[in-house]
This record gives structure tokens, C-alpha cells and sequence, in this order.
């Protein structure tokens, strides 16, 4: 029997957080994809605080009505670059979860690379 796509996930997810770690300098972009909501946070792991977050849930506030597509994806990987550089953050390592590197993930890791931060 063959596991969900997220209990893959799942099992993909500890072996990603062993390599990678966020600093106060360098915090870690962690990426959650919902079904109709996608979350981004940067998280300085050795106070264990989350230094800025934000979301389509959040973004959907302002006026338009985001859902979880590539689109969206790269609003909010502005949004969470513009929060980082507001907190003076240039740099931070990249945590995609879990998930495969495509499609809404790739497109917030572009739109936070346009937005100014480096990974």
C-alpha cells in the first residue's frame, strides 16, 4: 500500500531540517502549502523565534483575493522579502518542508529572490 503524498512528505521533512539551521543573521524561509492557503516564515532556530511571517490568508486582507497558485506564490515570496528587509535580513537558507522544489514552491522562492533576498 502506497503512502499520501504528504506522509511522503513527511518523511522527506527531518531529513532537510538535519542539514539546515536559521541564525538571527541568516534565518531559515520555511515554506507550508495548505490546500487553499500558502505560508511562509523566517525562523531564527538558536532563539527559536520567528522573526516575520506572512501568508496568502494574510495578503487577502489588503483587498485581493489570493489562492494557493503559482501567482499568489510569488506575492507572498515578495511580501516575506520585503518583511526581511525591513528587519534589515539580506540572506536566508531556504527550507521548502518537504516539498518538491516546483510549481508554487519555486514560484515564492523566485518571487522572494526578486524581492531582494538571497539563498
Amino acid at each position: 500500500m502506497s503512502k499520501s503524498k504528504n506522509a511522503q512528505r513527511l518523511l522527506r521533512k527531518p531529513r532537510i531540517r538535519k542539514k539546515i539551521s536559521g541564525t538571527e543573521s541568516r534565518p531559515r524561509l520555511v515554506v507550508f502549502r495548505s490546500n487553499q492557503h500558502l505560508y511562509a516564515q523566517l525562523v531564527d532556530d538558536e532563539n527559536g523565534v520567528t522573526l516575520a511571517s506572512t501568508s496568502t490568508q494574510v495578503l487577502n486582507k489588503g483587498g485581493e483575493a489570493l489562492k494557493a497558485n503559482k501567482e499568489s506564490a510569488a506575492k507572498v515570496g515578495k511580501a516575506i522579502a520585503d518583511a526581511a528587509k525591513a528587519k534589515n535580513i539580506e540572506t536566508v537558507v531556504f527550507d521548502r518542508n518537504g516539498y518538491i522544489y516546483h510549481g508554487k514552491i519555486k514560484a515564492l522562492a523566485d518571487g522572494a529572490r526578486e524581492g531582494g533576498l538571497k539563498f
